[in-house]
């Protein structure tokens, strides 16, 4: 762990893709997650909660993110969400090269180390939208070094870190757990840590469905149970498309690791974040640069560190030619499905954007506004208020202005409430307060808090 190499792929990784994100965030083309996670760790000490979801326990058990809401108490801006998620990314490279130095020649756990910089799927769950599962691979790769290599106190300080990402990651860990306590039923000491592990998750699962998101939620049902939720038209879609997208997702997600994951039994503990993603109806979760890769990707790399090792035990030479290919595959892989979108999401900062935001800048403190995406994200951190426009001309909008840019025409929220906006000037419900250029502030013509 002392290897500067190392670290010095750890620190180029958080510098990259905080610059990256970071020009993101000054051309606006983050999506809602960004404002969500901005209102939600801004408000971490008092409501957890946005104007999207409400309170954020009815949708996770995400105690991490008062991590977030202590870092945005002296960064009052999204850009350290963006920040913290470069930092969660970089930091699964180095338990991936400790894991397999353990057996192995440190050019071989330095090439492995290389490989997590450069696979594709952890760096389109970095770049993405910061969400708490962009930290879930380094957590959970640094709890499995830790158990890899029998250490008692940092094996429970990771796993309650893991805990505190997200309750399906309480899921995982109970099934892993509880493989690990088969596996090593004869190490009376790891064992009774597995299966405690794996007790942990199961109270973290009972307090959270138990008490924590039946007292948040206002609706009965919760909400990712959407993906689920199979129809008789969702069935049909599955053959033969549906198959074939969750193939591809399973290609691009361990072509570039040489499929080395699926030569080793600890694959296993990545079988159940696997199913929560293949399982879905909606292609959103087996989507490369979606942030459900976080769950899976950190029990997938510590299945790549094994077999590595174990290739590299016998044959060095074999473990380095092989791990050559796989930096190769991965470099593939961003020239034919680069998960950054860089014709997308990556441009420069161009005169559109540094209108709106000169146009934020005069906007009143805490205002209520109702506005697409480009705007939400950037004031979401600083404004309790702001809001969404609605997703469909059926909505409601109440806030006391409405903001919208048409200098971004292709912001889906603005396409979509564009016929319940025009409706709503028309009747005089909301009228025109300023504008500028293609920004146009509207202003409810009654009373509101």
């Amino acid at each position: 762990m002392r290897d500067r190499i190392v670290w010095l792929l750890t620190g180029s990784y958080a510098l990259l893709y905080f610059a990256l994100g970071t020009l993101r965030y000054a051309a606006h083309r983050n999506f809602v997650d960004l404002g969500i996670f901005a209102q939600t760790a801004a408000s971490a000490f008092g409501c957890f909660c946005n104007t999207i979801e409400g309170s954020h326990w009815a949708y996770h058990f995400s105690p991490v993110l008062y991590l977030a809401g202590a870092l945005m108490l002296v960064w009052k801006s999204p850009l350290a969400l963006v920040a913290l998620q470069a930092a969660g990314g970089a930091l699964a490279i180095a338990p991936v090269y400790a894991i397999v130095a353990r057996r192995a020649d440190r050019a071989v756990a330095r090439l492995a180390a290389l490989v997590v910089f450069a696979y594709p799927p952890l760096a389109g769950l970095t770049f993405g939208d910061f969400h708490e599962n962009g930290l879930a691979p380094a957590a959970v790769a640094w709890l499995l070094w830790a158990f890899d290599g029998g250490f008692t106190g940092w094996t429970i300080v990771f796993a309650l870190v893991t805990l505190s990402i997200k309750e399906d990651q309480a899921i995982f860990l109970a099934v892993a757990g509880g493989l690990a306590a088969w596996r090593y039923r004869a190490d009376a000491r790891r064992a009774r840590l597995a299966l405690g592990i794996a007790a942990a998750s199961l109270v973290v699962l009972v307090v959270f469905f138990a008490l924590v998101q039946p007292h948040a939620n206002a609706n009965l049902q919760w909400s990712p149970t959407r993906f689920y939720d199979w129809s008789a038209a969702d069935w049909r879609a599955l053959f033969p498309a549906g198959l074939l997208q969750r193939l591809g997702f399973l290609v691009l997600a361990f072509l570039p690791l040489l499929f080395l994951p699926l030569r080793v039994p600890e694959i296993a503990i990545a079988i159940a974040p696997l199913c929560e993603t293949l399982f879905s109806r909606m292609p959103t979760t087996f989507t490369m640069g979606s942030h459900y890769a976080g769950a899976w990707i950190g029990y997938a790399v510590f299945a790549f560190a094994v077999a590595v090792r174990r290739i590299a035990t016998d044959d060095p030479a074999r473990a380095r030619y092989i791990l050559y290919w796989c930096v190769g595959l991965c470099a593939l892989e961003f020239a034919v499905a680069d998960p950054l979108h860089p014709g997308y999401l990556l441009r420069a900062h161009a005169a559109a954007d540094a209108r709106l935001d000169r146009f934020l800048a005069t906007l009143p403190p805490h205002a209520g506004i109702a506005t697409q995406e480009e705007a939400y994200t950037h004031l979401a951190a600083t404004d309790p208020n702001a809001t969404l426009l609605p997703e469909s001309a059926a909505g409601r909008i109440t806030a006391c202005y409405i903001l919208t840019d048409t200098q971004f025409p292709r912001s889906p929220r603005l396409v979509e409430s564009a016929p319940l906006v025009r409706q709503l000037v028309r009747a005089r419900i909301y009228t025109q307060a300023r504008r500028d250029g293609a920004i146009t502030l509207y202003e409810r013509s009654a009373a509101c808090r």
